[in-house]
């Protein structure tokens, strides 16, 4: 007599990713697909490419044989995951979507709807982590390929939810999926990653904020209060920005070129100085709220781990040290473009501990301060 093989609901978005996963899990379960539409927009609209997606999915679906499932998470979205990311921009914050969506929409709306309703032992994704079980503990590691791994956006992950969750693409190299998919003929073996916030290319970003908040040009100053042009709106900006900026070339500066270091919301200014290096830009700690750590074994403070503030950031040695309601991280050596409402997620070697919402940063340069310097 055969056991019943367990059922496993994978999120399935027309890459390769998504679609080796469910290859890979097929050999030892029951796998059904399930397509997510988070987004309310048209489809020929540069941005959105939901339309096409589906029916990468329904290709994919069709040529492993397996079911697909397709539901609309749209107002969920709207509601848990866009309307902070306006709130955010509106205060002159970064906010990072990717990790809310995965928090919000992947791995508690979806994760409840694949469980409960669909009755699913368990979800998967495309992601490259590891979901390690030791201990009567689940721990988060990275994904062996050091240049995909995706940890960073999963450290909001609880311990109940990774006991349902698998992540097969973990311990493989990317050029390894994308080998597997074409020899099992899957047509979206060569397709790009998806790259900015859930559904949005880099490249229309400005055009699609400008849909939903009101822009406010204003000056752009130098570190000593010097007006050296005009910005489109804060919210366009990031500090540690270069790109975009459209003050090159000044008469009486060097050719070295300018970065956002501040946003002072109160006067509308947007502060530059010159270099990657400069001393304006370098923070030599963070305050952290919204903290959530995956597991608590390792977690004895003051702390001595890594850190992350951004998702392409190479690791750095920190201290972290507990208060009432926030932590408190030193780094050993000052880090760049420190910037309010990223997430600082913190590592042990090749585990992922948790991380949180970087609500400030601490300046090198102590007395630095729009509040001060830029009084008018």
């Amino acid at each position: 007599m055969t056991c019943k093989k367990k059922k496993v609901i994978v999120a399935m978005s027309g890459g390769v990713d998504s679609s080796v996963t469910a290859w890979l899990l097929k050999k030892k379960y029951h796998v059904e697909g399930l397509f997510m539409k988070n987004w309310e927009e048209e489809d020929n609209s540069d941005y959105c490419s939901s339309k096409q997606d589906l029916q990468d999915v329904e290709n994919v679906c069709k040529s492993l044989k397996i079911f697909l499932h397709k539901v609309n998470f749209s107002l969920e979205y709207w509601e848990y995951v866009f309307k902070n990311f306006l709130l955010e921009h509106k205060k002159g914050r970064t906010p990072n979507p990717d990790i809310l969506c995965n928090k919000k929409i992947k791995f508690k709306i979806f994760f409840k709807f694949a469980i409960e309703y669909l009755n699913a032992d368990y979800i998967s994704t495309g992601h490259y982590a590891i979901n390690f079980f030791k201990d009567q503990s689940y721990f988060l590691l990275k994904g062996r390929d050091k240049t995909k791994d995706q940890s960073y956006f999963l450290y909001t992950l609880k311990q109940k939810q990774l006991k349902r969750i698998l992540f097969p693409l973990g311990y493989l190299k990317k050029k390894k999926v994308r080998k597997i998919a074409k020899q099992i003929n899957l047509k979206v073996y060569n397709k790009k990653d998806s790259v900015g916030i859930c559904f949005i290319q880099p490249k229309f970003y400005k055009k699609f904020l400008n849909k939903y908040l009101s822009s406010k040009p204003g000056l752009i100053l130098t570190v000593k209060k010097k007006i050296i042009g005009k910005h489109n709106g804060l919210f366009y900006y990031t500090l540690g920005q270069r790109k975009g900026l459209n003050i090159g070339g000044l008469k009486k500066y060097n050719n070295n070129p300018w970065y956002v270091v501040e946003k002072d919301l109160t006067n509308n200014f947007l502060i530059v100085a010159q270099g990657l290096k400069n001393k304006y830009l370098l923070s030599t700690g963070l305050i952290l709220k919204k903290i959530h750590w995956i597991n608590k074994k390792n977690i004895i403070f003051p702390l001595k781990c890594k850190i992350k503030t951004r998702y392409s950031q190479i690791e750095n040695n920190c201290i972290i040290k507990k208060k009432k309601k926030y932590i408190k991280v030193i780094f050993l050596n000052p880090i760049s473009s420190i910037t309010p409402g990223q997430s600082a997620v913190f590592y042990l070697k090749n585990i992922c501990l948790g991380g949180g919402i970087i609500q400030d940063k601490i300046p090198l340069i102590k007395n630095f301060s729009k509040l001060n310097i830029f009084k008018y």
